[in-house]
């Protein structure tokens, strides 16, 4: 039997993996994508993306990053 989780993605408000690295400590800047509830945790794993062709995204780079944020605070970034 498998158990499978589903990853939420998120669109970060970042110009690129650098930045949003670079904010770490920080509050995460973001751009929920789900018409069913919010994806974001204050407390937990968030995956996201830089989508830049898309309305919601900035910058020119498309990047994807996982972040581990604790209370609303970016705690890493891979």
């Amino acid at each position: 039997m498998y158990l499978q989780k589903e990853t939420m993605m998120l669109i970060f408000n970042y110009e690129s993996k650098k930045q949003l690295k670079e904010s770490i400590g920080q509050p995460l800047r973001y751009t929920e994508t789900s018409i069913f509830g919010c994806e974001y945790l204050a407390t937990g794993k968030l995956c996201g993306s830089n989508r830049p062709s898309l309305a919601e995204g900035t910058g020119t780079r498309e990047f994807f990053a996982n972040v581990t944020m604790r209370d609303g605070i970016i705690e890493r970034v891979e």
